[in-house]
């Protein structure tokens, strides 16, 4: 029997539309305005958005440490559907793979975040840091509906 990894998965409800959501996961002049897990700045964000595509995002934490996770895009539906391959730069064996999933309602967008493939000590740490960078893009959007 194979194991299943655990994942992670976040919902979000934003007052803006498909297309600016959007923008602001994948156009890289947006994401250095609010990517990452805390109050610290994104130093860093390039995006290739299409499928094979590779992604680098660098942001530093208020503790000041700093992180580089890349990854590749698998599937880029835009408006709809965003999926990419997360890894740390020298743990290639914890390549994990992440999804966002809009949907459309009236006033805005739910925005689903699933991080599949997690090791099992790396969940909690990632729902944290998911939770907080979610948090940011709601502000950096507008208000959550």
């Amino acid at each position: 029997m194979i194991a299943t990894l655990p994942s992670v998965t976040l919902v979000r409800r934003i007052k803006a539309s498909p297309a600016r959501v959007w923008a602001a996961i994948t156009q890289p002049e947006q994401m250095l305005r609010w990517w990452g897990p805390d109050a610290g700045p994104t130093l860093k964000a390039e995006a290739d958005v299409r499928p094979g595509g590779r992604f680098s995002i660098v942001f530093r934490l208020l503790n000041g440490d700093e992180h580089n996770p890349t990854g590749v895009y698998r599937e880029v539906v835009p408006e709809k559907t965003l999926v990419f391959t997360w890894e740390w730069p020298g743990l290639p064996e914890r390549e994990s793979l992440v999804t966002f999933r809009l949907e459309p309602f009236d006033g805005g967008v739910e925005l689903t975040l699933i991080h599949e493939q997690l090791p099992e000590e790396a969940r909690e740490s990632h729902a944290r840091g998911w939770s907080g960078l979610l948090d940011k893009l709601v502000a950096f959007l507008g208000d959550a509906a």
